[in-house]
């Protein structure tokens, strides 16, 4: 049976959406596994939408450090995870959270977590004021400019070389993170303790500039085991052939504004620590106090004791 000129082209393109479809058997996004890939219009083009979200993700790049703990919130919680959960995910110790991202991607200014508590975030999503209720303002995003990452080795036979360690950590984040170099100010080392400095405020970040928040996220994650990537091997940094190991990790956030915390808020055990540093910095105040005062004392006594021995001389 004959087909119609207008059926020809339909079964056409059929024909190559089908061809163009199982020439992508392995449809995944390389640098974020917490994904869910398919062929989708038009031509069947792989695309990948985030966990959680159904946010459409670029793969050639790191996805927003918003997008990603909504995914990790959302990940099955029966059977093994994508990702292990960390207490140490961010550094204010409110834990992980189910944040409210933007249509791009980053965290909105304001975040409840689903309830009727309310706090304001800086763009690396970690609270930079009290908490309070639905109507807690935000009136923007405050940017992280700095990012410290502080890490701790575990013991060596001897200390790295120094320009080995920086070249090596500036090649991972430019390679592995796709970081400009430009961004990583400096890398800093005193063994066992490296530390690696990120600074990019607003009018350096340009338009497909990776985010230092991100790649610090994407590095926290590798370093802890638990990496993001599905398609470029696992964390490996060696120093001459040396694997760097690495047992203790912490993130420092400088923001372009100071955060605004009350001291009313603050928790019990913070201000057990302010009122032993207090009473500490009381008594080392009231030591030298005392000490300058019986060295006063004794050099008085001592005076008044020579002048009494002068008196007694006869006179010539």
């Amino acid at each position: 049976m004959a087909r119609g000129p207008g059926l020809a082209l339909p079964l056409l393109l059929l024909a190559a959406v089908t061809r163009h479809t199982a020439a992508q058997p392995n449809c995944t996004c390389p640098t974020n596994k917490m994904t869910i890939c398919g062929p989708e219009a038009p031509g069947g083009r792989c695309q990948c939408r985030a966990l959680g979200s159904h946010h459409l993700v670029d793969c050639s790049t790191l996805t927003s450090k918003c997008l990603l703990l909504k995914a990790r919130m959302s990940a099955p919680k029966s059977g093994r995870a994508l990702v292990r959960p960390s207490e140490h995910a961010l550094v204010d110790n409110d834990g992980l959270y189910n944040p409210e991202c933007d249509d791009h991607g980053h965290f909105k200014a304001r975040q409840c977590n689903q309830t009727s508590e309310c706090w304001c975030v800086n763009s690396v999503g970690v609270r930079r004021t009290d908490k309070g209720d639905l109507n807690l303002r935000c009136d923007e995003l405050v940017r992280t400019h700095h990012i410290l990452i502080d890490l701790r080795h575990r013991p060596a036979a001897r200390a790295f070389n120094f320009s080995d360690l920086e070249a090596d950590l500036r090649r991972l984040f430019q390679e592995r993170y796709r970081l400009s170099p430009r961004f990583v100010a400096a890398v800093h080392y005193e063994q066992p303790t490296i530390q690696i400095e990120l600074r990019q405020n607003a009018s350096q970040k340009a338009l497909g500039d990776v985010d230092i928040a991100d790649a610090a996220y994407y590095f926290e994650r590798d370093v802890k085991g638990e990496s993001l990537f599905s398609g470029r091997g696992n964390f490996d940094v060696r120093v001459r052939g040396e694997p760097l190991q690495v047992e203790r990790t912490l993130i420092y956030y400088l923001d372009e504004k100071p955060p605004q915390f009350s001291m009313k808020r603050l928790t019990a055990g913070l201000i057990a620590v302010i009122v032993v540093v207090v009473v500490a910095i009381a008594a080392g105040v009231a030591v030298l106090v005392i000490t300058n005062w019986r060295k006063s004392g004794k050099y008085k006594k001592v005076e008044i004791k020579e002048l009494g021995e002068l008196s007694k001389e006869p006179s010539l």
